[in-house]
């Protein structure tokens, strides 16, 4: 299997940062958010359930702008072979 070594880039890590101290961000949101941040150094790659959640967020109109580049970002750092 092969493993994805991107890493979440400095804005996207603050914006996650931002989120999780947000008492308004719904819980979709920071579950992405942590996701990005755990991914910031060291590796680690998206797993297939949060990988799951980010396509879902992407494909619809419920989300805001914020919360898709962090599901953006997150996709982007999956297994490519998923």
């Amino acid at each position: 299997m092969s493993k994805n070594t991107k890493q979440t880039s400095s804005r996207v890590a603050k914006l996650a940062a931002d989120t999780l101290h947000d008492n308004r961000a719904s819980q979709i949101a920071k579950s992405l958010a942590a996701s990005a941040l755990s991914q910031r150094q060291g590796g680690k790659q998206t797993g297939a359930k949060i990988e799951d959640v980010a396509a879902r967020v992407l494909a619809s109109d419920r989300y805001g702008e914020q919360t898709k580049e962090l599901a953006a970002s997150v996709l982007s750092q999956s297994n490519k072979q998923r």
